[in-house]
């Protein structure tokens, strides 16, 4: 455990390889989570990634699953890339260094901006199904996702389930470089990161010994066959 309100495994430290899928990262990720002993927990997936993580995880602390949609707004060039993210309300916030040192114009950001917003909106959709957030003033949330490189996408995640009233904010993830992980530590109560990472090149997909992208397709069967834990 780091100082602070950031806990970890101190044997992962600095390691990769050392979740053999995103399954097993939840279920060590949930040892962890566990030690926060919180009341009324949620667990909140990003997807489409963190949804295997969080179903593990909700099935173990017994607990309700549900998403908070977020998605990167990605360079024009390189879809991996994102100088921002649009959250499930709409809202979004830009890396403005990141748009300077790459380029691009205003009206390139204006259409990248839109074009996630259909994104997020086209997902929230199929995986919200028409139903509505549950009442986050009642629940402890736990946010989930794969893994932490800048945590930008996490950062808007946290700001918009501040707005929609959240009580208080666990992130649970696998593995994040600590940088971002002490930056995410500044806006939530509790960064529960099972396998913290420092230096460069820093690639979430490095922790695990088997990773493959997560469909959206994937992510939804996921959520189906967790269907009978949904608040919503």
């Amino acid at each position: 455990m780091t100082s602070g309100n950031i806990h970890d495994l101190e044997k992962l430290r600095e390691r990769t390889g050392v979740f053999a899928d995103r399954r097993d990262a939840g279920r060590i990720l949930a040892a962890l989570v566990a030690q926060e002993m919180l009341p009324e927990p949620l667990i909140l997936a990003i997807p489409a990634g963190g949804v295997p993580v969080a179903a593990v995880l909700a099935e173990a602390l017994g607990a309700p699953l549900d998403v908070a949609v977020v998605s990167k707004i990605t360079l024009p060039w390189n879809s991996e890339a994102g100088y921002g993210a649009v959250a499930f309300d709409g809202s979004y916030q830009l890396n403005e260094a990141l748009i300077r040192s790459a380029g691009l114009s205003p009206q390139g950001v204006t259409q990248g901006i839109e074009t996630t917003r259909r994104k997020v909106a086209n997902r929230v959709a199929s995986f919200r199904a028409g139903h509505a957030l549950p009442d986050l003033a009642v629940h402890d949330l736990v946010v989930v996702d794969d893994g932490l490189a800048s945590g930008f996408t996490m950062l808007v995640a946290i700001a918009a389930l501040q707005r929609a009233g959240a009580r208080s904010i666990t992130v649970a993830v696998p593995t994040g470089h600590l940088k971002a992980v002490q930056r995410i530590a500044q806006e939530v109560a509790t960064v529960c990161c099972a396998n913290l990472r420092s230096g460069t090149p820093y690639a979430v997909a490095a922790a695990y010994r088997h990773w493959t992208d997560v469909s959206e397709a994937e992510a939804l069967l996921v959520l189906a066959e967790s269907a009978e834990t949904r608040l919503s």
